[in-house]
């Protein structure tokens, strides 16, 4: 069964097993079992329904596998002729997950 949910303002398209990288919930520990109850869309075949905005009583759960922070993006601006320069770096906290079970 496959789903299009809204999670940390992104949508996905998952079935069960997949692993998603997505921004870090806050709060949450490697173990840790969240529900999603933004479902957009869900089923399989002729049973596919979509909502209006979104399906109600259905949810999806998701294991945290681990909490991380992604790769380092270097912001660097300079301006000509003027001796200005700013560098400033970022690294975006990220949690992975896993699809454990969709519920219509």
């Amino acid at each position: 069964m496959k789903a299009t949910i809204k999670t940390q303002g992104q949508q996905f398209t998952v079935t069960e097993g997949d692993v998603l990288i997505v921004n870090r919930y806050p709060k949450t520990e490697a173990g840790n079992i969240i529900e999603i109850k933004d479902v957009l869309a869900a089923g399989e075949g002729a049973d596919y329904k979509v909502g209006k905005p979104t399906l109600a009583g259905a949810s999806v759960s998701a294991k945290i596998l681990e909490n991380k922070r992604g790769d380092k993006v270097i912001v660097f601006k300079k301006k000509k002729r003027k001796g200005h320069e700013k560098k400033r770096g970022h690294r975006q906290e990220l949690s992975v997950i896993k699809i454990e079970s969709i519920k219509l």
